[in-house]
């Protein structure tokens, strides 16, 4: 998941908007991108220069208050350009975005470093203050020291250049994995086992062959479901090759300038630094995480390699493994054999049409709200949609969708906060960002994997968690801004409604008789549901491992590859491919940096709170009531750990993730 956290004294991202106007935007094009951020910019420095003219005693009002403006016209700044050069079709605007992100990191950095600044925010005494006051006043004055404004002058100098040239670095490689797109050309012929909507939309080229590229809908069916394993291998190679070998300096000088930059501040390494703020606190307990969750998952996973094995043996009786590209395909078999489920025949009930009106109507049962879609806004694309969400206190915020693949833009599937919500004074507003089929390039008929739908109620979770949160006077208490290792908790726990036949046949219906999912088809999805859960969570902890191998050291003369491919080697359950370069192709690495291990510590701690309702029932009001109020509405203003201890009435623990994965 991709997101953008408020504190920018840490170098990171956020939202918010006009002064003292709760009204929301007509006009979200983009084309206008420049002239708005640059006004958001003259703001802030009007602000800044107005909180160090205070004379006298610092106060809320004179010092935290213009500085949560400064907050809230630089986040403002940050979505629009973070969401422009993601996702908008004009090249011009998105090499706009890209120098405004570099513009706004650098600012944010010197307003890290100002430490007349910092002691003037330090001097406000918030000792009698509400406790979302002090949380956030904390928050704050430890992300300034983190950031380093306690260092001398030079070692500030130091840190806002190394920072600078960092935001270009991670644009960079961000970028040439976006662009990078990458295909083979098959003979019809060689579609032999794929869906036929998906043979229906490859139509073969002047040249006779089909074009099948490494974006989304094309890659992961192919890897799926085509019969040749020639030709499997050859686009696997080409998906896991994406940046490479552009990526290869480029990465390498972004652990280098994280190094230096960590030490500056005074940490052993990047890991470190990174893991600090966070419930892990130190790269070292995130390790102990990683072999735990590997150690528990182990005996699953043997035995999910070697059924694996035995399917493929059935083929070919002399093979000696099985390899990472052919996992998909033979986990399909396995489950055909095993389980007597077709997975085409499971696709069969997910047409898009359906799962998003699905989405729409669980969501809006569960939590107690509705959606109403706007018609009179300009947005940046003609797939792009805006809808209103409404609960028994009126209207509390926007969302958006741009759910369809396209060239140019984001590859994966994300949340982009657009404005944190503020009490009394702006809605919460927050864009998804995905790339399923498109129905209106498939005449309407445009069939999801169900793994694609948990992968929309999962991005849809982080969407209402920005939503619900969008009630807070701080913006850095606003939205998602718990610490990062937990926000991928509430998106991972939507996924379970995904798993329940109540709630499935209530939008999984066949596309073309309408017929609801049948229980003994749902039955079969249920049994195969965990095949393969064991080498699932072990190749997670590979790319948990991958991050934190990297930057838990000092870079000079290490080998990257071989760091990829030992950490293949002791999670993945899979030998690392021969020229496949994982690392280059990994997005978050930039992003997420040392911690990818925060999507597994999310789904521990989501399993537990799912408990509550496995016992209360998945659409219990009180339940559902409880869960908005303790966990989603809070956003950063308390630790993630209070919240859970609020939702469960005790701190989390790992029995019902263990539970789950033996």
């Amino acid at each position: 998941m991709k997101y953008l956290l408020i504190f920018i004294l840490a170098g990171l991202l956020g939202a918010c908007a006009s002064p003292l106007q709760k009204s929301l935007p007509s006009d979200i094009s983009g084309n206008n991108l420049t002239r708005e951020v640059k006004q958001r910019r003259l703001k802030v420095d009007k602000l800044l220069a107005q909180i160090l003219d205070v004379k006298g005693p610092r106060t809320i009002e004179n010092t935290l208050e213009p500085y949560n403006e400064m907050m809230i016209q630089l986040d403002a700044a940050f979505s629009d350009a973070g969401l422009a050069s993601a996702t908008h079709p004009s090249k011009e605007i998105r090499d706009s975005a890209l120098k405004l992100e570099q513009e706004l990191d650098k600012f944010g950095t010197d307003l890290s470093l100002n430490r007349d600044l910092f002691e003037a925010l330090s001097s406000v005494d918030v000792s009698k203050a509400d406790k979302a006051t002090q949380h956030f006043h904390k928050r704050m004055i430890k992300e300034f020291k983190r950031a380093g404004v306690d260092k001398d002058e030079e070692t500030r100098a130091k840190i806002a250049k190394l920072k600078e040239e960092l935001t270009k670095i991670t644009q960079t490689f961000s970028k040439n994995i976006r662009e990078d797109v990458r295909s083979i050309e098959v003979q019809p012929s060689e579609l032999k086992g794929l869906p036929q909507d998906y043979i229906d939309s490859h139509k073969p080229g002047k040249n006779g062959k089909v074009k099948i590229t490494t974006n989304y809908p094309d890659v992961f069916p192919f890897l799926r479901y085509a019969n040749s394993p020639g030709r499997r291998r050859e686009l696997f190679i080409k998906y896991y090759n994406r940046g490479y070998p552009k990526n290869v300096e480029v990465f390498n000088e972004m652990l280098s300038k994280r190094y230096e930059l960590a030490k500056l501040l005074g940490y052993d390494n990047w890991a470190d630094y990174n893991i600090e703020n966070k419930m892990m606190r130190s790269y070292k307990r995130a390790q102990k995480f990683i072999d735990r969750i590997t150690k528990v998952a182990t005996p699953r996973a043997r035995k999910d390699y070697q059924e694996l094995l035995n399917e493929k043996r059935k083929r070919y009786p002399e093979t000696p493994r099985i390899y990472s590209w052919e996992r998909g395909f033979w986990s399909n078999k396995v489950k055909e054999a095993k389980y007597k489920l077709d997975p085409q025949e499971v696709r069969q009930y997910f047409n898009f049409k359906n799962v998003k009106e699905g989405l729409f109507q669980i969501t809006q049962k569960l939590f107690g709200v509705t959606y109403k879609k706007v018609t009179d806004v300009k947005l940046w694309h003609e797939d792009v949609e805006a809808w209103d969400i409404f609960d028994d206190t009126g209207k509390i915020g926007r969302f958006y969708l741009d759910l369809f693949p396209r060239d140019n833009k984001y590859k994966h599937a994300a949340q982009f906060p657009f404005r944190r919500g503020l009490t009394d004074r702006q809605y919460p507003q927050a864009t998804l960002v995905t790339n399923f089929p498109n129905p209106r390039t498939s005449e309407g008929i445009a069939l999801m994997e169900h793994s694609q739908v948990e992968t929309f109620f999962h991005e849809f979770g982080h969407l209402l968690h920005t939503l619900f949160a969008g009630k807070h006077k701080w913006v850095e208490n606003s939205g998602i801004s718990t610490e990062w290792d937990f926000v991928e908790t509430p998106s991972q726990m939507l996924e379970e409604w995904v798993w329940d036949l109540d709630t499935l046949q209530l939008f999984a219906k066949h596309h073309k008789t309408g017929q609801p999912l049948p229980k003994e088809l749902f039955e079969k999805m249920l049994k195969a549901k965990d095949f393969g859960v064991g080498m699932g969570v072990r190749r997670q902890m590979f790319y948990a491992g991958l991050s934190l191998n990297l930057y838990n050291r000092n870079p000079k003369g290490i080998d990257v590859d071989a760091i990829d491919r030992r950490m293949q080697y002791k999670y993945a359950m899979t030998p690392p491919l021969p020229n496949t370069y994982t690392t280059y192709s990994f997005g978050h690495l930039t992003g997420y940096a040392a911690s990818y291990y925060t999507y597994m510590w999310s789904q521990v701690i989501a399993k537990d709170l799912f408990s509550v309702f496995e016992e209360k029932g998945l659409f219990d009001p009180e339940t559902a009531a409880k869960y908005r109020k303790t966990i989603l509405a809070p956003g950063g203003s308390k630790p993630a750990s209070e919240l859970v201890r609020e939702f469960l009435g005790r701190s989390f623990n790992y029995k019902a993730f263990e539970k789950w994965l033996r």
